[in-house]
């Protein structure tokens, strides 16, 4: 009986492989960010292109994710928390795409070098996130990963600071500096976004401990 139960219950390994999927196209969008701020204005729509098809990725991923939990009767761990966790990953990606668009939207002239700072801090963030994701059969190991997620958050929020200065010394023109600060928020908001993810996976840690 137990085999033949077997035979129709579906494999929980499905969630965690969706979730590593989910967490790489992080890994992808922050690597691109990087060719971004490097790049030439005239050089930026085809990055930008690029991150856009990473970010419907990352959304098809998040669609499986919730067609698996609609179509499986015994999950790993709370429907509730797969959903929030797949969101959260889902808003990491959004964050990503808004930026590249709003640098490519606007045409900043130059970016100011703090701006490599905060994505040099995102791409840590995606390969601490995406190694995270690939242990999350084992969620109570991985409290080395939030507490290194909220470390460069922190970091993240000093440098934003630092930028927000930067912006509001008289060195930029009103429209240039409204301009740049679309985009180091919307970095921001992504730092933050990373965060959340790790609050999520620290919450499910507790529950499932």
């Amino acid at each position: 009986m137990a085999r033949l139960l077997g035979r129709f219950t579906p494999r929980d390994d499905r969630f965690y492989d969706l979730f590593a999927r989910s967490a790489q196209t992080h890994v992808t969008g922050a690597r691109l960010l990087c060719r971004l701020v490097a790049a030439a204005p005239d050089d930026r729509p085809a990055i930008a292109q690029e991150m856009r098809a990473a970010e419907h990725a990352g959304d098809e991923v998040t669609h499986e994710i919730l067609r698996a939990v609609n179509s499986t009767f015994v999950t790993p761990f709370d429907r509730s928390d797969i959903y929030d966790l797949a969101s959260r990953l889902d808003d990491v990606m959004d964050h990503m795409d808004a930026a590249a668009d709003l640098v490519v939207l606007y045409r900043p002239r130059e970016l100011p070098p703090e701006v490599s700072q905060q994505v040099d801090l995102l791409e840590r963030a995606a390969y601490v996130t995406a190694e995270a994701m690939g242990r999350l059969r084992s969620p109570g190991d991985l409290s080395e990963y939030w507490i290194e997620v909220n470390r460069l958050e922190n970091e993240a929020d000093q440098s934003y600071r630092r930028l927000m200065a930067t912006l509001f010394s008289g060195m930029y023109d009103a429209i240039e500096l409204l301009k740049l600060k679309d985009v180091v928020e919307e970095l921001e908001d992504c730092a933050d976004a990373f965060e959340r993810v790790a609050h999520t996976v620290e919450s499910i840690a507790v529950k499932e401990s």
